[in-house]
């Protein structure tokens, strides 16, 4: 078995001849950026694609209004970092195409919700701080 001196299990922690006076573990954890791939919800496709803001922090409305072929947007909340853009006039267009997986990712994070209403329309799914 080979030893692995980074764990305090090991036979070899602490170091022979040597005391152990620190923390098995760092006591302070690198901070790390966590990005969040946005993707397009689109009735028609299958899958959802990725999508990305053209400045590579946020999302600007003109692009929204291009990606998502519509003239007013509306924000829906899933968590405290994720939320749905959606075209906030989807239910009032002919033909309306109900939107299945955002409108199950809605229903999971807001029961309430089951039954009563859908999301009609492309949507984006991305972190709160991606559009600004």
């Amino acid at each position: 078995m080979p030893t692995r001196p980074w764990l305090p299990t090991s036979p070899n922690y602490p170091p022979r001849g040597r005391p152990h006076t620190g923390p098995a573990f760092p006591t302070t954890v690198p901070k790390t950026t966590v990005t969040y791939q946005p993707h397009l919800l689109d009735p028609h496709a299958a899958e959802p694609q990725p999508v990305s803001p053209a400045d590579g922090k946020s999302f600007k409305l003109p692009e929204l209004y291009r990606l998502l072929d519509c003239r007013l947007v509306d924000v829906v909340r899933l968590s405290d970092e994720l939320i749905l853009i959606i075209d906030d006039e989807g239910k009032f267009r002919e033909p309306a195409y109900l939107n299945l997986l955002a409108t199950y990712l809605w229903h999971q994070h807001h029961p309430a919700a089951r039954g009563f209403d859908a999301i009609v329309g492309r949507a984006i799914l991305c972190h709160d701080k991606q559009f600004r």
